[in-house]
């Protein structure tokens, strides 16, 4: 525990490249940010019964949603010795897959419903960094703040709610000493996709009534869904799609049409193409006459044929008649 303490402060105070890594800043976001110390020995706060029901309450949707796919992930990790946590937004576990041999273990380690894994509550931690810097990360047994988590190594991803605000982080942490870094990058492949999986599917449940679009970007792995209306408006997007089209990170959308987002500049808009079909309908009932047709659709004669013009129509159409 000394030699981790010790590490601990002179990476903080040097200035040399691995002091300014990632982990480098975190670790000193944990001391001077949350006041924490390295030493420290105790274990992560645990809500009360009634707050972390309160919590789940919230959640709702949410932790429906996301069960069969903690069920899938720990149905692939779980007998290696790996525990699946669903956290939220504060980074306190809601939900918790884990053998009943290996229970014991994590609740020694505070990895059980109810606890606080937030980086102000026990600095540098999967669960904890993952929130704070929204990004998927690994924190490898003495990559922890606290000496007491030293033994553990943690896989997380943030889970992004369909508003593109942080709803949470999929956890996965093992205290097996034979944990390789190796084995930690493919578990945090699995945890990465199974996060993308349940924001997507949470974007659907809300966006129920909408038809819901994915759009190609090649530049990103993140999930790219908008929700478009019945009036092609774009009233929902992923985080990953606010990104993608600068839509904001967060917050509700102004809607737009989706021919506005998504391009349609080699061809008419939705209004030319509903306008073009109008007159071409009008021009078929009347016969070619254009002035009837004029008549049916409300407007002048001279107008119809400026629209004509502009709508590319009898320029290489069938021979319409001038009466």
């Amino acid at each position: 525990m000394k030699d981790h303490v010790e590490t601990v402060f002179r990476t903080v105070e040097s200035r040399s490249a691995p002091a300014v890594s990632r982990i480098a800043a975190s670790w000193r976001r944990s001391i001077d940010k949350h006041g924490l110390h390295p030493g420290e020995k105790r274990a992560p706060e645990r809500l009360t019964d009634p707050a972390l029901r309160e919590r789940r309450d919230l959640a709702g949707a949410f932790l429906q949603i996301a069960a069969p796919k903690l069920d899938q992930l720990f149905g692939l990790v779980g007998q290696s010795g790996c525990t699946v946590l669903l956290t939220d937004a504060d980074g306190v576990v809601l939900d918790q897959r884990s053998t009943a041999a290996d229970a014991d273990v994590f609740e020694h380690w505070g990895l059980a419903q109810g606890t606080d894994w937030s980086e102000a509550s026990v600095g540098t931690n999967g669960v904890g960094t993952c929130i704070a810097e929204e990004r998927t990360v690994i924190i490898h047994r003495n990559e922890h703040f606290l000496a007491r988590n030293a033994a553990m190594s943690c896989m997380d991803a943030p889970i992004y709610g369909p508003d593109g605000h942080i709803a949470g982080a999929l956890d996965v942490s093992s205290a097996r000493a034979d944990q390789t870094e190796t084995f930690n990058r493919l578990i945090a492949a699995m945890v990465a996709q199974t996060a993308r999986q349940i924001e997507v599917d949470t974007f659907r449940a809300a966006f129920s009534d909408s038809r819901i679009v994915f759009a190609d970007k090649d530049t990103t792995d993140a999930a790219i869904l908008l929700a478009v209306d019945s009036d092609d408006l774009i009233v929902g997007a992923t985080r990953g799609a606010r990104k993608a089209f600068g839509l904001g990170v967060s917050g509700p959308i102004t809607p737009l049409p989706a021919s506005d987002l998504l391009g349609r500049e080699d061809g008419p808009t939705g209004f030319e193409k509903a306008e073009r079909t109008a007159v071409v309908r009008a021009l078929a009932r009347a016969k070619g006459n254009v002035s009837e047709a004029a008549r049916a659709l409300g407007v002048g004669r001279a107008t119809l044929y400026r629209r004509m013009k502009r709508l590319g129509i009898g320029d290489n159409g069938p021979d319409l008649s001038q009466g």
